[in-house]
């Protein structure tokens, strides 16, 4: 009895040994992330700089395969039939942990990084949602777990994905089509916000299309009668459209833009073009409203006599949270920490928050960590096929002012300066600390599998984008 005593007692403390030898480790990783933070964020303003739109990435999907392949990773590039996709991948055998990475920027948020409205170009892209910050974070942290394990003699593959167009384009589900994901284990993702904390929210699945209505040209006003008007049709679509939002679910978002309206006044239009998004939280139900936006569209080209088709652009589905991977990173960031301002970056903050017609979130909030919650979110992403198709973990990190929301001038002001690098370092930070714990730990890897099975069961995942569809390459293009 002595003896077994004895040895619990000696495990017990080779155990609370190994664990402040793990401790000293994430200390002294994140000593030296702060030390490579200014090169990274160096990376980031460039791609902030770059601001190009989904499928046309170029310069910034070059920079960061340079800087990975400079790393020791090996690159694949052009997949999955996108020409600004790749993966970088470094070690071998198990587990293999993901971390994606985004580098798109939106039409017309074109910004200085000024707390007051100065686009640099009128009417260009910018990076109101962040993904420059996005993509180098998840840089330096595939790095950083590259030369981890490396110096430690770490066994499994540490893998980037680089996932163009985010931003209505989907290029991860062209990703997870291609098989890209199949030997993965876990995959680590994360997101600008104005708050920190890990993720148990879902998003909403979306489908977006582009209604394309083709009249009969004739002068508007010597013989309007011959022509049969495209803009007809596409705004009777738009006022139906108008009319259904009274009859589908509290949650349910539609939103569209003309992307065509015709060429001159005089000329009866026989081309228009409405680019249509509609968003629920439920894939499902989402299909049911889908059908009668449908039926919108065919109503619209019935009553002025022309011709209608829609070309699906992209389908997403809501995210799927990971319990384990929650816990896991919440405990993480809390070693992080969140971001703390300088004086100049309180008066910026103070300044931009004075254009925001309700800031709601206190400022302070960016130094806190936010418990993981249930819930449903605003947004929409092709992350959520990745989380349906392997154990995903959502990461949030404060690189916006408190209260800035995200696809605006003022996210895009705090992505190009000092307080988006800062939650950026935060994310990364929180990505290494989580693949630290997930190479050394099996049973981490198996927790997050076993979340992810109960969360999926019962559910069929099934994209919406025709089996046959293609990357949608020139979608940012109007005809």
């Amino acid at each position: 009895m002595y003896y077994a005593r004895l040895n619990m007692r000696t495990l017990i403390l080779l155990l609370l040994a190994a664990g402040a030898h793990a401790a000293d480790d994430k200390s002294a990783l994140l000593q030296k992330m702060d030390a490579q933070a200014t090169h990274y964020g160096d990376v980031s303003r460039k791609i902030w700089e770059y601001s190009e739109v989904g499928y046309k990435e170029q310069k910034s999907a070059t920079l960061l395969k340079g800087e990975l392949r400079a790393a020791g990773f090996t690159i694949a590039d052009g997949v999955a039939g996108m020409p600004t996709a790749f993966t970088a991948t470094w070690g071998q055998g198990k587990p293999v942990i993901g971390v994606m990475g985004e580098y798109d920027a939106l039409p017309g948020l074109s910004q200085d990084a000024s707390p007051e409205r100065k686009p640099i170009v009128d009417g260009a892209p910018g990076h109101g949602c962040g993904h420059n910050l996005l993509g180098a974070a998840s840089l330096f942290a595939a790095v950083t777990i590259k030369e981890w394990m490396a110096a430690n003699k770490i066994a499994g593959t540490i893998r980037f994905y680089g996932t163009p167009a985010e931003e209505g384009g989907d290029g991860k589900l062209y990703m997870v089509r291609a098989g890209l994901f199949k030997d993965v284990d876990t995959v680590l993702s994360w997101h600008p916000s104005d708050n920190n904390g890990a993720s148990l929210r879902s998003s909403l699945a979306i489908i977006s299309a582009k209604f394309r209505f083709y009249g009969k040209p004739s002068h508007a006003a010597a013989a309007p009668e011959a022509g049969r008007s495209a803009l007809d049709g596409l705004m009777i679509m738009g006022n139906s459209v108008e009319f259904l939002r009274e009859h589908v679910p509290d949650s349910t978002r539609i939103h569209y833009v003309i992307t065509n309206g015709g060429a001159a006044p005089n000329i009866v239009p026989d081309y228009s073009e409405m680019f249509l998004y509609a968003r629920n939280p439920s894939m499902p139900v989402l299909d049911k409203i889908w059908e009668r936006i449908i039926k919108c569209a065919q109503a619209g080209a019935l009553a002025s006599e022309t011709r209608m088709e829609m070309e699906v652009i992209s389908s997403s589905y809501n995210t799927l949270p990971n319990d384990s991977l929650a816990a896991l990173v919440d405990r993480n960031m809390r070693l992080v920490g969140g971001v703390t301002y300088t004086k100049e970056e309180q008066a910026f903050a103070e300044t931009i928050r004075k254009s925001l017609p309700d800031a709601t979130k206190p400022m302070g909030s960016q130094e806190k960590i936010e418990a993981p919650a249930e819930g449903k979110g605003g947004a929409s992403t092709d992350a959520g096929d990745v989380s349906w198709t392997v154990p995903m973990a959502s990461i949030s990190a404060a690189t916006f002012v408190p209260g800035v929301p995200a696809h605006s001038w003022q996210s895009a002001a705090c992505a190009g300066m000092s307080i988006g690098r800062k939650g950026m370092l935060v994310a990364a930070k929180s990505l290494v600390l989580t693949a630290m714990d997930l190479f050394t730990d099996p049973k981490q890897v198996e927790a997050a599998k076993a979340s992810f099975e109960k969360r999926r069961a019962g559910f069929e995942y099934r994209s919406r984008v025709p089996a046959d569809g293609k990357p949608p390459l020139t979608y940012r293009d109007n005809k």
